[in-house]
């Protein structure tokens, strides 16, 4: 299957603000517009990726991506990733798959109790089969925007042991010279991503949808997400 042909849903939340940088993103790579799907939709036809865009769903009233992940489209999104579908959950996105329990851990306020906007570099990890992973040589590095007021990666103890053992870890944040501390949110383990424990899930704080072209500053989200794109359609 060609990039071009891929079937991509983004589904869309009240506050969600990232959906139309990712559709542009996609569609900058595929050259197809991929679908938005509002929260209310408890169906969706056949697709090759969904993702749950950053943004604040819902007002990050509650908590974050609590109101989001009980959602009637989240219903769909478990039944595509429980028949081994690929979803890729962005910021808010991955907020809304730990409150699902679609990912494990839970995504706490940043250990400086300030919202977060800046570029960030992180690591490849050498992690399980993933398409998310597959084409990003492991111990590559990559500058990535993050903006978020809670990336605070947390779980237990063996949670991230499991995380480390299972390679799990996706992402981490290293020291570069970008101003700021290397770990923009005190997240345990340096985590800025992880994957299921089958690998067809991935939530990540970084926002590579907005790392597209030098112009706006960086490529790397680019180079990102078309390996993403690139592992799905092989």
């Amino acid at each position: 299957m060609s990039m071009s042909a891929m079937r991509v849903v983004i589904a869309v939340f009240p506050g969600s603000n990232c959906d139309r940088d990712m559709m542009v993103a996609m569609e900058q790579l595929t050259g197809r517009r991929p679908q938005l799907v509002w929260h209310k939709e408890s169906t969706l036809d056949p697709v090759d990726l969904i993702i749950i865009p950053g943004g604040f769903s819902f007002g990050d009233y509650l908590r974050c991506g609590a109101l989001a992940g009980r959602s009637p489209v989240m219903d769909a999104v478990m039944d595509h990733a429980a028949r081994g579908g690929a979803v890729l959950g962005v910021c808010n996105g991955f907020q809304v798959l730990t409150e699902t329990g679609m990912l494990p851990g839970v995504l706490l306020r940043n250990a400086g109790l300030n919202y977060v906007c800046r570029d960030t570099r992180i690591k490849v990890a050498e992690t399980i089969t993933s398409p998310f992973t597959s084409g990003l040589a492991a111990g590559s590095e990559l500058t990535i925007p993050v903006a978020h007021n809670e990336g605070n990666y947390f779980a237990s103890d063996d949670d991230l042991a499991k995380l480390e053992d299972n390679g799990q870890i996706a992402f981490t944040y290293i020291e570069s010279d970008i101003h700021g501390p290397a770990n923009p949110n005190g997240a345990a383990r340096d985590i800025a991503g992880i994957v299921s424990a089958n690998g067809r899930v991935m939530g990540m704080m970084p926002h590579p949808e907005r790392a597209m072209s030098p112009a706006l500053g960086g490529s790397d989200g680019a180079l990102l997400l078309s390996a993403c794109l690139e592992a799905l359609a092989s």
